[in-house]
């Protein structure tokens, strides 16, 4: 495919709405004596990841996929209260609805965040900016939830700029300035650069958008592969991917983090088969059955391997979701004891290749 080379013909007004440290900020809605103190989702001060910290607790560094250990130590005072996501779906589902009033192209990204396309809306609002507003106003009056939000010409930008003020803020990057916002941008900052490629880009003397623009595409995809012409692109400001309201599902999983660490594989078995019937229930809910299942491992130092098959039918059935994970925990010797053991099923029967015409926007008119 030919690289598009300019993003004006492919402007639409998005906003990335994303909630402020949501599962801590429930914790703290729902019990006020937590509020204005240092609190973990998640884990505990022995076991266990942290799936989410106030901004209290981020102070002192504590975050999400951190351990609980590690955690403690940085906050001595940290608060740890158990996960309640039934309640976390409850409030989303809210807020959701609140999305929905304004434009059907939302894409719900997790419990708390999502892509609007307010291109065309139901209140007929020519400012996207105001609307974003406005969709922020209405979840703290129906939740008493802070949100920040990004809003701009597309997916990949709004999701930049919903992070820049929070939290409780929002930022608008007009059609105008991007070009100059993502040439001015640190690498590391762009959606989707993870660590192991910022510090690729860091080593080749890309630091900036200004910097990668510089490469070509050739350089690009000789040293990034297929997402050379990703990067090539998204630095021109052009991310062609449209706010899908039906979302497909790619992989479907579950884990477990053990109260002891296991170091040999017999003793792993019946962890094992607890995860593979709770896949089982996740899929039979989803209705759908996957070809390729991985196995995630998770050592005592937090290192993490993946082990992966790709069948030649679709499963769906604990026995054979056990079966086929006890081969690959078999397939070769553990590297360390293990914290956690994870399963997940992907190459979905519920994937359909859809063909996409990347040129069908139209260019918009000010006032954005």
């Amino acid at each position: 495919m030919q690289p598009v080379t300019d993003f004006k013909e492919h402007i639409r007004k998005i906003i990335h709405v994303d909630m402020d440290a949501f599962y801590a900020s429930v914790e703290q809605l729902d019990f006020p004596e937590l509020q204005g103190k240092p609190i973990a989702v998640g884990g505990s001060s022995d076991r266990g990841v942290v799936a989410a910290a106030s901004y209290e607790a981020r102070k002192f560094g504590v975050k999400s996929a951190m351990s609980g250990r590690q955690a403690k130590r940085l906050c001595p005072d940290l608060i740890f209260v158990k996960t309640r996501f039934d309640r976390y779906k409850e409030i989303s589902q809210r807020i959701r609805s609140i999305f929905f009033e304004y434009t059907p192209l939302v894409e719900p990204l997790s419990l708390d965040e999502a892509y609007l396309d307010v291109t065309q809306n139901t209140k007929n609002h020519p400012s996207a900016t105001l609307l974003a507003t406005e969709i922020r106003q209405r979840i703290k009056e129906k939740t008493g939830l802070n949100a920040s939000a990004g809003i701009s010409i597309n997916k990949f930008v709004a999701k930049i700029a919903s992070d820049i003020n929070k939290p409780n803020g929002q930022k608008t990057i007009p059609p105008d300035e991007v070009i100059s916002f993502l040439e001015n941008l640190d690498v590391r900052k762009f959606y989707g650069v993870g660590k192991k490629t910022q510090e690729k880009m860091y080593a080749m003397a890309i630091f900036t958008g200004a910097d990668l623009k510089k490469m070509s595409l050739d350089e690009l995809e000789k040293n990034f592969g297929k997402s050379g012409l990703h990067y090539y692109q998204i630095v021109r400001g052009i991310h062609l991917s449209d706010v899908k309201p039906n979302r497909t599902r790619k992989s479907l999983g579950a884990e477990r983090t053990f109260s002891q660490n296991f170091s040999s594989e017999v003793f792993m078995e019946e962890k094992l088969l607890q995860i593979a019937e709770e896949v089982e229930k996740r899929l039979k809910k989803s209705k759908v059955a996957g070809k390729t299942i991985t196995l995630k491992i998770k050592y005592s130092d937090f290192n993490t391997q993946t082990r992966s098959k790709t069948l030649s039918f679709f499963i769906a059935s604990k026995s054979l979701i056990f079966e086929e994970a006890k081969l690959l925990l078999y397939q070769e010797k553990l590297k360390d004891s293990v914290r956690l053991l994870g399963i997940s099923l992907s190459n979905l029967n519920n994937e359909t290749p859809k063909k996409i015409d990347y040129l069908k926007e139209q260019q918009l008119k000010l006032p954005f």
